[in-house]
């Protein structure tokens, strides 16, 4: 494509892709902690400032899968630069606006770096000697988490001593960066998918996801029984059924619905959707919470976009720590054991948080159990889905699965938002204390809904594929082709993704 000879070493693509990676971890995080400051300096409404959460939830979920496909057909190469190119204009337009309509568009470009860890994840399979692809994508995995977390540390400073629009020209500096060292030293995609892209089934995914996030979203401040939300819903569900028609009937869809059927897959991705409402709406609303000013709202914990990043650490540290242990605890109990446990550990915050969360400790206590929770929860999901499919299905499975969640955090923001936003007014533009009490018992329930579906998700026989990578050869093969387009995808600040690595492993050492 660019005339590059000889082919770069792929330690070197490796250094570049990295850098992508960590730009698009940072700036999915440093927007977390300062939503409440942006929906202050941007002369909106809370539940307007959400739609930059949302907004953008909804792009990566629709954008994701399109693109992984586009990219097995043309390359994966082209669609990482067109990708890193998207993310670096959103971020500009972000760092430019004043207003939050630009924004909001600004942040719905950004989604489309949702496909930059799927596509990196599929260039290390092209491009590394097979021996070196599963270190390769637990580092890889291993930043996303990392680069998320310092996102919620740097947001506050970033604030503090600059202003809130340096949040994303940083981010600008860096996917420039990485588009640029992407174009000169990333090699072409050797390996290519055949096949149409389904555009139909892109139209009609994105537009059930649009009328069901615009209906849930809105329904507070149309009325649940207005005829425009009712119209709405009637969209999703019309949309939805035409979609997964076109999808069965296609000879290259964008997702198998043959392979969703599967029942420890479906089962799983449920799992995945309830834990993306809780997971989602937490990292969204909790900081907010906690920097209400108690002297103006009567409850809050009148924090500094600083303080509130320290809020949520725990909350970080614990999907970190336990993704990684999650792996040999899968080997030693089963995933779906540990399914259950990180299911049922996530009841107890949001129980927590719905009694009571007045207290520091309160909160901290619920960020560390979740972080625990969501740790387990989301490798072990990630294992139950490579274990239930064939080899060749194995990256789209599991790139479904981490869509999924994105999808769940986008109803669920939708939803919580429209809870809060109940009761907002000019006089008293804070959510009531109790809005936050009905949020945190719709996560419980949640939650709950959660751990009876993993109860529900069937036992996989072990041994049943050969998912080793040992024998394969480093490129040109249908497998790599098959697992290309949908890598797992971090699109959520979780340690999802390093847990999913050492899960994958510990599958593959309870098979020999």
């Amino acid at each position: 494509m660019h005339g590059k000879s000889p082919r770069p070493h792929h330690n070197l693509t490796f250094a570049v892709l990295l850098l992508g990676v960590g730009a698009y971890s940072l700036l999915q995080s440093l927007v977390v902690p300062v939503l409440p400051t942006l929906t202050q300096h941007l002369h909106t409404t809370q539940s307007t400032a959400t739609w930059m959460m949302t907004g953008y939830l909804l792009s990566a979920s629709v954008a994701t899968p399109i693109l992984g496909r586009i990219g097995d057909k043309a390359g994966k190469e082209r669609m990482l630069l067109v990708t890193l190119t998207a993310l670096t204009a959103g971020s500009a337009m972000a760092g430019l606006s004043h207003s939050i309509g630009p924004m909001i568009v600004a942040r719905v470009i950004q989604g489309a770096g949702g496909a930059v860890v799927p596509l990196a994840f599929g260039i290390i399979r092209d491009e590394f000697p097979a021996e070196k692809v599963r270190g390769a994508v637990g580092v890889t995995a291993a930043l996303s988490a990392v680069g998320v977390g310092l996102g919620l540390i740097l947001a506050g400073p970033i604030v503090d001593h600059l202003d809130y629009h340096w949040l994303f020209w940083v981010p600008t500096i860096l996917t420039a960066l990485a588009a640029i060292a992407t174009y000169l030293f990333v090699p072409e995609s050797p390996v290519r998918t055949p096949g149409r892209i389904s555009w139909g089934a892109a139209v009609l995914l994105s537009v059930w996801l649009v009328a069901l996030l615009l209906a849930a979203g809105e329904g507070t401040k149309w009325g649940w029984g207005s005829t425009r939300i009712l119209g709405l819903f009637a969209v999703a569900v019309v949309s939805a059924v035409c979609w997964v028609m076109v999808e069965l009937r296609s000879d290259a869809p964008l997702i198998d619905m043959r392979m969703m059927r599967v029942p420890a897959v479906w089962t799983a991705n449920l799992v995945a959707l309830l834990f993306g409402v809780g997971m989602y709406t937490t990292m969204t609303f909790l900081p907010q919470l906690v920097q209400t000013p108690e002297r103006l709202a009567g409850y809050g914990f009148s924090a500094s976009v600083t303080q509130s990043g320290i809020y949520m650490l725990p909350l970080t540290g614990g999907m970190f720590v336990l993704g990684v242990l999650a792996g040999p605890l899968a080997a030693r109990f089963g995933s779906k054991r540990v399914l259950i446990a990180g299911s049922l550990v996530t009841v107890a915050p949001f129980a927590v948080l719905a009694t009571a969360h007045d207290r520091a400790w309160q909160i901290y206590t619920a960020s560390a159990l979740l972080g625990v929770g969501l740790g387990l929860a989301f490798s072990a999901m990630s294992a139950i889905v490579v274990e239930a499919v064939q080899p060749a299905q194995t990256g789209v499975a599991s790139g479904m699965n981490a869509n999924i969640r994105t999808i769940g955090g986008a109803i669920g923001s939708a939803v919580t938002a429209s809870i809060l936003s109940s009761g907002v007014t000019t006089a008293h533009p804070f959510p009531h204390d109790t809005g936050y009490t009905a949020t945190f018992w719709f996560l419980t329930a949640s939650a709950v809904l959660a751990a009876a579906a993993a109860f529900a998700v069937p036992a996989v026989r072990h041994g049943r594929n050969d998912r080793s990578h040992a024998g394969s050869p480093r490129r040109g093969t249908e497998q790599i082709t098959a697992d290309s387009a949908g890598l797992p995808h971090v699109a959520s600040p979780s340690a999802g993704a390093v847990g999913a690595v050492g899960a994958v492993g510990a599958v593959s050492r309870e098979e020999r």
